[in-house]
């Protein structure tokens, strides 16, 4: 319990800062340009608020739905859908009053400076820890092993990816994004190079298999017990953390894949293992499921940890400035293509994303602040692609009519613009809705 709340506990710090500095964006603009601004809240407030004040013209608050928030700007169509203002003859302190350059400056205030956030946030961790990676050169030294999904598409134990669309990747975070959305894969299987391409069936049963197998991993020499699942066949044969497989049933065993292999040749038997335990061998019997699974994760299998794979580079303040913007953009072109992913209904991506009520979960059990401002930066950066798309109710919603009126030199009705910021609010609260659902239901099923 103590580890969810420390979880639940950074997933609010995190969504404070970023709808707090997303909506400052606003507020800073509104005021630069001298437009009022009669609201300014940290998390929504349907029905009412669990703190308000009100300092000069704007009331300053905190709502109890944790899910965003907002700045009520006098005289903007908004999801307030304060009619009885717009009625009124326009104000020069209005929104609607402001010339078009002035009012797109205001609306896309925020997404700029998610965008800032996350460059600062990557500079700063540049500077202090520098930049680590796992290397994909170095993590298929040996060929790499794959889930059984992955060899449903083609790839086989022992192939070394060389391009995926043409380009190679030296990271293996990204590496991933990249073969879901690849047109091609070029591999090294024993020296001959081979092609592979997904279709949207293999990215589902990739996707499905993804939280519990990964997609690659080193092909290790050695099978080395790193961690055991409660209740797992390996568990019950009385496996220990650090155990050494070495044989099964005879057979010695000469690097993972080859370990997998002989998983699948005997799933759902009995099998004796052969067991390097504190330098003394024993043998333990074992069930094998009809997964060809055993029931724990080896070394270096379920986190890309292992300090030889990993590259790392200092970077003093002025050389991380270049490569924190360049990191944020990189990773905004990530959000891009992972929301390509989501969109392709076959592929059943969108069953992956999560909400509110499983987002915690991405955060550790312990406190930790690199792992937390990297993931605020990242999410900075998503939040800033989410808000840039064209859906009414959004700041790209807005400013997309605003660059049609500058373009055409007509304002759009405030009829038209009512009747969007009413579709744009029924998708979102659709799209939310599918969400929560998907998070309950993950839930429930232990997903």
């Amino acid at each position: 319990m103590k580890e969810i709340l420390i979880q639940v506990a950074q997933l609010i710090l995190c969504l404070s800062i970023l709808v707090s500095l997303h909506e400052l964006g606003h507020f800073l603009a509104a005021k630069f340009f001298k437009t009022k601004v009669e609201k300014f809240m940290l998390f929504f407030d349907p029905w009412f608020a669990l703190f308000k004040k009100k300092i000069g013209e704007t009331t300053y608050g905190i709502g109890w739905l944790p899910l965003g928030g907002y700045v009520k700007i006098a005289g903007m169509i908004d999801e307030s859908m304060d009619k009885d203002q717009l009625k009124q003859e326009p104000q020069p302190w209005e929104f609607r009053s402001k010339p078009a350059w002035q009012r797109l400056i205001i609306l896309l205030a925020g997404i700029i400076v998610n965008i800032l956030l996350a460059w600062l946030i990557y500079t700063t961790m540049l500077t202090v820890n520098g930049d680590n990676y796992v290397s994909v050169e170095k993590m298929q030294e040996n060929g790499l092993a794959y889930s059984e999904a992955m060899k449903q598409a083609g790839f086989e134990d022992g192939d070394k990816i060389l391009t995926v669309n043409g380009k190679y990747q030296k990271r293996a975070d990204w590496m991933a994004i990249d073969i879901l959305l690849a047109d091609s894969i070029r591999v090294d299987r024993n020296g001959k190079e081979h092609t592979i391409q997904l279709s949207d069936g293999n990215i589902k049963s990739i996707l499905n298999g993804a939280m519990s197998q990964g997609l690659f991993a080193p092909d290790m020499k050695d099978v080395v017990v790193d961690s055991l699942l409660q209740d797992g066949n390996a568990a019950r044969a009385g496996l220990l953390k650090d155990d050494q497989i070495i044989a099964i049933n005879g057979h010695q065993l000469r690097s993972f894949s080859d370990f997998k292999k002989q998983l699948n040749q005997y799933k759902g038997d009995s099998v004796q293992l052969g067991i390097l335990r504190s330098g003394k061998q024993i043998e333990l019997q074992a069930l094998i499921s009809d997964s060809a699974s055993l029931g724990f994760y080896n070394r270096g299998m379920n986190e890309f940890s292992s300090s030889e794979m990993i590259v790392h580079k200092d970077y003093n303040f002025l050389q991380a400035i270049p490569v924190g913007l360049n990191k944020t953009f990189t990773n905004l072109v990530y959000q891009i293509k992972q929301f390509k992913l989501i969109i392709r209904p076959k592929t059943e991506a969108y069953k992956q994303v999560s909400g509110p009520l499983r987002l915690f979960k991405v955060f550790d059990p312990q406190w930790d602040w690199e792992r937390f401002w990297g993931f605020t930066a990242m999410f900075s950066i998503w939040l800033a692609f989410i808000n840039l798309l064209p859906i009414p109710a959004l700041d790209g919603g807005h400013a997309m009519f605003t660059i049609i009126e500058m373009i055409t030199g007509k304002k759009i009705s405030e009829k038209t613009m009512e009747i969007a910021q009413i579709t744009g609010f029924i998708i979102l609260m659709t799209l939310m809705a599918l969400i929560f659902g998907n998070d309950i239901y993950r839930l429930i099923v232990g997903g």
